[in-house]
């Protein structure tokens, strides 16, 4: 008897949200123009893609940064791409954030480390995007108003970081997200960590890759990577890593491949 009330006051509530943060239909074309990878999905996809959508901007605050105004249609352009990697199993994994800063393009970032000798290493890094720990996610607007083109050479900001919100679920940014059991787990890593070692081989050796070299930089980002690649450009994916491409698409309970696009 609690259940069911539970659940009819969460379908409540969640049936105002969307009422209240309903996307214009005028809007929705607008954002689906511009990310053919998403227009190329079936209805229902659609219809999924746009109630969490809509969920995703109650729920989550943007801000602008560098004189940028975020308007609807770059907060929804930026929702659209966010909720496809949870399109199937829901917001909760980003629960444990809430603010989304919007620069108007890359950003420097001075960054410093120690080595094992004490010394100190300063350098500046240039940021599209950046998820942190509790939040916030960073993002460059050109990076991501260019998402319908960049495509095609399977790189997307917003996926990316958004991979690593989801890496980061369970407190650590080591490739792994959240998973259901230690056997999961194992199985995860035993065809995460070859693929990985391969792929540095292939970044080290100086050969062309379908993955962006980035991901070389550590497991963590090779699984951004192929996130990007996973729902991007799928069937290239699947056809230069099979195996990693199906860990994904067990993982994101989708197969993009079956849909349009390269």
């Amino acid at each position: 008897m609690v259940m069911a009330l539970l659940r009819r006051w969460r379908a409540h509530r969640e049936a105002r949200v969307l009422a209240r943060r309903a996307i214009p239909e005028a809007l929705w074309r607008l954002t689906l123009a511009r990310l053919p990878f998403l227009a190329a999905r079936p209805a229902g996809d659609l219809a999924e893609l746009r109630r969490l959508a809509s969920l995703f901007l109650d729920q989550k605050e943007f801000s602008g940064a560098g004189g940028l105004v975020v308007d609807d249609a770059i907060a929804l352009c930026i929702a659209a791409q966010a909720v496809l990697p949870v399109l199937r199993f829901g917001l909760a994994p980003y629960a444990g954030f809430v603010g989304i800063v919007v620069h108007p393009d890359e950003v420097v970032a001075r960054r410093e480390t120690m080595d094992d000798d004490g010394i100190v290493h300063e350098w500046d890094e240039v940021l599209a995007g950046e998820a942190m720990a509790g939040g916030p996610v960073m993002l460059s607007w050109r990076d991501v108003a260019e998402s319908g083109e960049s495509a095609d050479w399977g790189y997307n900001v917003v996926i990316h970081e958004f991979a690593h919100v989801l890496d980061m679920g369970d407190g650590e940014a080591d490739g792994v997200p959240p998973l259901a059991s230690a056997a999961e787990r194992e199985a995860w890593v035993a065809v995460m960590a070859p693929a990985y070692e391969r792929f540095c081989a292939e970044v080290d050796s100086g050969a062309e890759t379908l993955l962006d070299p980035y991901g070389a930089t550590g497991v963590d980002e090779f699984f951004a990577v192929a996130s990007e690649s996973f729902f991007v450009t799928p069937k290239a994916m699947r056809a230069e890593h099979p195996a990693l491409y199906g860990l994904l698409a067990r993982y994101y309970r989708q197969d993009p491949a079956v849909f349009g696009g390269p």
